[in-house]
């Protein structure tokens, strides 16, 4: 098994080693992630400029070294280098990405570079994995189970376009649990300063007030089950559950056929 490995902490993050090294157990691993932290960048995608990429001294062992390299762009941005051109006329059987430090919870999702460069594998027809640990920095818990999570990928596969995003929590699970996304809140915050130039700048985002109790969901497994959290996850963000219903509106020239389930 060949591994594509990134992350959105930057390529010298202890977690992306963690990760690395506990898969260099399982296969061939090559580390493409960003040159520096990209949280919170989604899928965003460098079009409008060019990118730069960089290789870096090797991780692991002499006789066993993990390649690495570093590009200045997204995570989105280091999966889609790794796969149309550094890993081009090799390409990997897997896309990894983590560990990450904090949670990926809930709506975190949609905003996470860590699960966006694992769904950048997906969406290159590979099946992938984020991982990222709550509130720690001991990653030897997580990158065992990603280790053991690879295998079990490399055995059973993942249906085209889904990926599994994987949460750690803090200290020794107790084991892991299939899961759904929850539901988590944030303060909603913006900060108003001014610069030295008297002109004002604002900081946006606010911290965690709780998270809801959703039967099943990432939050109550790493939080109140001391469980790893894994969640399916798929590209497909139709809401099928809607289309019989909107087929009922009076839209001009609307077709009153139904798209198939």
């Amino acid at each position: 098994m060949r591994i594509l490995v990134s992350n959105d902490d930057g390529v010298e993050a202890p977690g992306l080693r963690a990760l690395a090294e506990a898969l260099s157990a399982v296969g061939e691993v090559v580390v493409c992630a960003p040159d520096r932290e990209q949280s919170a960048t989604s899928r965003s995608i460098s079009l409008h400029r060019p990118l730069r990429i960089e290789k870096v001294s090797p991780w692991g062992a002499e006789g066993s070294p993990i390649e690495r390299w570093s590009v200045d762009g997204t995570p989105t941005d280091a999966v889609y280098i790794g796969l149309n051109h550094v890993l081009k006329d090799r390409p990997p059987d897997l896309v990894a990405s983590g560990i990450n430090r904090g949670p990926n919870l809930a709506n975190d999702v949609h905003y996470s570079g860590t699960v966006a460069a694992a769904m950048e594998g997906c969406v290159g027809g590979l099946p992938s994995f984020a991982v990222s640990l709550i509130r720690s920095r001991d990653y030897s818990h997580a990158a065992r189970f990603a280790a053991s999570l690879a295998r079990q990928i490399g055995l059973h596969g993942l249906p085209k376009g889904m990926l599994l995003n994987v949460n750690v929590p803090a200290g020794e699970p107790r084991g892991s649990q299939i899961t759904r996304i929850g539901k988590r809140s944030y303060l909603a915050s913006v900060v108003e300063k001014v610069d030295p130039r008297g002109r004002a700048y604002y900081w946006i985002g606010g911290d965690e007030q709780a998270h809801e109790d959703v039967a099943g969901s990432d939050c109550n497994a790493v939080f109140d089950g001391q469980l790893i959290s894994v969640t399916p996850l798929h590209l497909d963000l139709t809401a099928h559950a809607l289309i019989e219903e909107l087929t009922r509106w009076d839209l001009p020239g609307l077709e009153r056929s139904t798209l198939p389930p």
